[in-house]
């Protein structure tokens, strides 16, 4: 009986067997730290294969071995296409361990990281910016790096990617980046702003963040991510938010955004609202005008916008506030944090054409438990009545009610393939965006 031997091959870059596959991966996951693999699997070495007379036998088990030798979660396949290419719905996505809070290095160096002084700086830029950054990297195809650091000073890992693209005076990490950013839904994601995961049990399981270019398409499963990660720095359509732990990122706004297009403008930190009401005249004043102005609050302004408070800022800023759905003193005319956030974010509810104070403002979106069997609420009768205003309500046979019934969701699902969506974005449940369409 033929004894049998081991040794050691080489994949082909372009065979698309499993072996092959799996020898790529483990491949680059056993590189050295400094070329880019990973600390937990450095010194890795090649799996062996075994080699009978009859010739190379690769079984499944024997690839699942091999992988489990290779060390924690597969790296992406050198064979993919990088940058700029498509996910492979197979890969889970590499690992991108990193280092912790730490000042610039070489040329760019400073002091600590503001994450380690308790009070972040903001410098200004801009999504233009943010985005150019990244784009430099991507062309650069700089090499992942827990150690090593880029000649402006920021580490080559996945934090450092996104402190040197939000212009961060320090190298932060997954722990630390969160302040810098204000938190915010999914659904109001723009270029510029990051997804990130942070694990505090075990950091180094998982952690990770990438920057948002932009949404592939209508349906928002898919978005361009720009991330910093092994073997280098790569722009990828991802899944929304990432392959795994994707429950568990978090959206965030920089909070260092300008409102222009350019590295220049006011930031949006919110100055505090003693910048604004009677009595107030300051550059503030004019930036709220302008920004108010732009999301439909120019019919408030006879003159100006200008520095001096007056009653268009007021009624402009109560409008605009209306127009969220807030009441009372939410809605007061005079803005707090939120205001501006959505404000200077460029995000939330424009003003409406309407009335003044934004009395025909789209109303706010009371939430899916609503629209629901067995529900019965004031929010379906009122679903109903706009279905039928909007020529939709051809499934009612006496009207539309409080009660959630089968008519609605038909009724609804008619709604939403008008708006072009298939799928699971017709289902006939409004979310959101189906009901601000419907209330526009």
């Amino acid at each position: 009986m033929a004894v049998p031997a081991f040794e050691e091959y080489v994949p082909a870059i372009d065979c698309a067997c499993a072996g092959c596959a799996v020898r790529r991966r483990t491949a680059a996951a056993a590189l050295p730290t400094r070329q880019g693999g990973h600390p937990a699997v450095h010194g890795a070495r090649r799996a062996l294969v075994l080699v009978t007379a009859a010739g190379v036998v690769l079984s499944a088990g024997l690839a699942e071995a091999a992988t489990a030798a290779a060390g924690p979660a597969p790296v992406t396949d050198p064979a993919l296409p990088e940058p700029g290419g498509v996910a492979d719905p197979s890969d889970p996505g590499p690992e991108s361990p990193q280092g912790g809070p730490g000042p610039l290095q070489g040329a760019g160096a400073s002091g600590p990281p503001a994450s380690q002084t308790g009070t972040p700086v903001l410098r200004t830029t801009s999504r233009a910016d943010i985005i150019n950054r990244a784009k430099k990297w991507i062309t650069a195809q700089v090499p992942y790096s827990m150690s090593a650091y880029s000649s402006d000073g920021y580490r080559r890992d996945c934090s450092g990617y996104v402190s040197m693209a939000w212009n961060l005076p320090g190298n932060e990490w997954t722990g630390s980046l969160g302040p810098y950013g204000t938190r915010i839904a999914r659904e109001d994601l723009q270029p510029g702003d990051i997804l990130l995961f942070h694990n505090p049990a075990d950091p180094s399981k998982g952690s990770h963040v990438t920057i948002f270019g932009g949404w592939t398409d209508y349906t928002h499963t898919h978005y361009t991510a720009y991330e910093q990660t092994t073997p280098h720095t790569r722009k990828q359509t991802t899944p929304m938010a990432y392959w795994t732990n994707s429950g568990s990122y978090v959206a965030y706004r920089y909070k260092g955004l300008s409102t222009g297009t350019g590295g220049s403008g006011s930031t949006t930190a919110f100055p505090g609202a003693g910048k604004f009401g009677p009595g107030a005249n300051n550059a503030y004043v004019t930036e709220l005008g302008k920004l108010l102005v732009a999301r439909g609050g120019k019919r408030f302004y006879k003159v100006g916008p200008g520095p001096a408070w007056g009653s268009a800022d007021r009624q402009a800023t109560e409008a605009f506030q209306k127009a969220q759905g807030w009441k009372g003193k939410e809605a007061d005319g005079i803005p707090g944090p939120d205001t501006w956030r959505l404000l200077t974010g460029g995000t939330g509810r424009s003003i409406s054409a309407g009335g003044r104070g934004g009395s025909t403002a789209v109303p706010a979106f009371p939430g899916r438990g609503y629209f629901r069997t067995g529900q019965s609420n004031s929010h379906v009768d009122r679903l109903g009545k706009q279905l039928v205003k909007k020529g939709y309500g051809t499934y009612y046979l006496s009207g539309p009610g409080p009660r959630w019934t089968e008519a609605d969701r038909r009724n609804v699902e008619a709604f939403q393939k008008a708006q072009g969506w298939r799928g699971t974005e017709a289902d006939g449940y409004p979310g959101p965006e189906t009901w601000r369409r419907l209330f526009a």
